[in-house]
């Protein structure tokens, strides 16, 4: 079984648990342990994985670090462990960042079973940083994420490898925050620059700022959308490629309010192009829209609130939900791991575009066929 696979297998298993596990030590046992053995490290040997190891740090005496990942006798990466849904805030990290300084291990992993950050020393040496360089998220990962954590595996753990990349992704996940609050909320220093062309000779008062300021950010929003448009159409069929993602962004955003536009987020947008796959033999995919919801975003035929085909719950990002539409249209809500998940449901997704059809193709004439016709 590949790496990726071994992944997606303890994510189902997480998703399932993690609601039901009240402690921090049936986390551990349920999740953290599964997830270091995925990393290919025996939690059952002593000598690989030392469960509560014991150092003294200054005047605290016989404090423990939850997990100590040891490699020829000595920590190379330690774990400590909140309970599942629980705080992550670094404050909660005190006893990591003590052990980090007395060990030698260069690598701190806080995490509640589901989310895990991972911190090093890039700003000063032998003293852990406050924000992580990494963090993986069993519930919602990418294929990306996959391969920086199979650096930590043990079969190719190299530190050198993982160091000279964790300042990479250190600021670009620091740049990445950046932009996507400028894209929410562009400043007006970042106005003034990308409109600088448009506003010479003008003076930057309140109308023209937020003018611009708007411009800009649907502008951002449409490039981002386009971007993620490029990515996707390789896995398209070439009459799914017709409808681009972007333009289906900007007519969202066009239809919404000008303060509040919609943009699908990456995850909807890929799940959007799945579930129009799934429904290709059955119907063309420009009859299949999507439209943003208080708390989800809707899957909808032809448009219209009438006729749902699902709707994707995926606010919670640990948390992916789709609810599907039985005979009456009463929605089931269920949790799925990843997006490729909905292929599993593509026969229910089918019985829902099926019932727009069927009454369509079987209805009786009203009249006499005959008398529809030119018959001069």
């Amino acid at each position: 079984m590949d790496f990726i696979d071994q992944v997606r297998s303890l994510a189902s298993r997480v998703a399932v648990a993690k609601d039901l596990l009240q402690t921090e030590e049936a986390t551990k046992n349920a999740m953290v342990m599964p997830f270091i053995q995925l990393l290919g490290y025996n939690v059952f040997d002593p000598l690989e994985v030392t469960p509560e190891l014991i150092a003294d740090v200054g005047t605290k005496k016989g404090e423990k670090v939850d997990y100590a990942i040891l490699k020829e006798g000595k920590p190379i990466m330690l774990f400590e462990c909140k309970k599942s849904g629980g705080d992550l805030n670094i404050n909660h990290a005190s006893q990591l960042f003590r052990y980090f300084h007395v060990t030698e291990a260069r690598f701190g992993v806080l995490t509640n079973g589901v989310v895990y950050r991972f911190f090093t020393d890039l700003e000063k040496p032998n003293k852990m940083d406050e924000k992580p360089f990494f963090e993986f998220n069993i519930l919602d990962f990418r294929d990306q994420d996959v391969e920086e954590l199979k650096k930590f595996a043990k079969a190719i753990f190299d530190l050198e490898s993982i160091l000279t990349t964790a300042n990479h992704l250190k600021y670009t996940r620091a740049i990445q925050n950046t932009l996507s609050e400028w894209m929410m909320n562009p400043p007006e220093e970042f106005v003034r620059l990308v409109s600088a062309e448009f506003l010479a000779g003008k003076h930057f008062k309140n109308a023209v700022k937020d003018q611009f300021t708007l411009v800009t950010k649907r502008a951002f929003q449409q490039l981002v959308g386009d971007k993620i448009n490029e990515r996707l159409k390789g896995a398209m069929t070439p009459e799914t490629a017709l409808i681009p993602v972007g333009l289906v962004v900007e007519e969202l955003a066009l239809a919404q309010a000008a303060d509040d536009p919609f943009v699908p987020s990456e995850i909807e947008l890929e799940a959007f192009q799945i579930i129009r796959a799934i429904l290709r033999p059955l119907v063309k995919p420009n009859r299949v829209f999507i439209r943003d919801a208080a708390s989800y975003c809707a899957i909808l035929f032809d448009d219209n609130n009438r006729k749902p085909i699902c709707r994707l719950r995926f606010n919670n990002e640990s948390r992916l939900v789709v609810g599907l539409f039985d005979a009456n249209k009463e929605e089931e809500r269920i949790s799925i791991s990843n997006v490729d998940e909905l292929f599993d449901f593509g026969d229910r997704l089918k019985d829902s575009i099926n019932a727009y059809l069927i009454p369509n193709s079987i209805k009786e004439p009203t009249e006499p066929i005959g008398s529809k016709l030119n018959l001069a």
